[in-house]
């Protein structure tokens, strides 16, 4: 090892060698969140961008010469199970019972899509939650952190009777990378919830306006 090497005061291995187990935990645990974003983040993405390919699929339902060829259609595109329950649904209202029954069919249909409108907005939010938490939470752990570190730091520092720039600009500046660790975990996290979210916007709009014609279909 050179003697740079051997007198760098920022590496990640001393940072790590003079952890405490509470700063050790704070690592471990934005590594955890670090590891649970990304899941979602890949999950998300492929899903989302099964959907958008979907999409397309409503035209060519109402393009079809019945309603089973549309459905058929839409079934085969909608692997997400997005779009096609809200077709199928309508399409398998037969009335209603019960409360329900005093409701005239396009207010029942209303009611019914309504439901599988739902049912497919949690489908395609599913898992935003996680993403919004962990970046909005992840610099405070990692701020957390620091603090710690500096305290932990000073603490040695104190205990030596040294008190010089050079002793203290090493811990301190380790105890900073913790900020860093959070800052890390959380820009991905916000910006991939964002546009994950502009995303669903679009999807929920197009679901929006699929059960208004579906009702014009199936209402009367």
């Amino acid at each position: 090892m050179t003697p740079a090497l051997a007198d760098n005061q920022f590496s990640l291995t001393r940072w790590w060698a003079q952890g405490d187990p509470i700063s050790h935990a704070v690592a471990y645990l934005l590594l955890a969140m670090s590891l649970v974003s990304w899941f979602f983040i890949f999950a998300k993405a492929v899903g989302l961008w099964r959907v958008r390919r979907a999409a397309p699929a409503i035209d060519a339902f109402w393009a079809a010469p019945g309603v089973e060829d549309g459905l058929a259609t839409l079934q085969a595109a909608d692997g997400e199970r997005v779009f096609a329950p809200l077709p199928e649904a309508a399409a398998a209202f037969a009335g209603g019972t019960g409360v329900a029954g005093g409701m005239t069919r396009a207010e029942q249909v209303t009611r019914v899509l309504r439901q599988q409108i739902a049912h497919s907005a949690q489908r395609v939010e599913s898992g935003l939650t996680v993403l919004a938490s962990i970046g909005a939470t992840a610099p405070f752990v990692g701020l957390l952190g620091t603090v710690w570190g500096i305290y932990h730091a000073l603490a040695n520092v104190s205990a030596a009777g040294i008190v010089q720039i050079d002793k203290v600009a090493g811990p301190v500046g380790e105890a900073l990378i913790m900020t860093g660790f959070g800052l890390a975990v959380a820009i991905p996290a916000v910006l991939s919830y964002n546009a994950f979210n502009r995303l669903n916007r679009t999807t929920l709009a197009e679901l929006d306006g699929f059960a208004h014609d579906l009702l014009a279909r199936f209402g009367k």
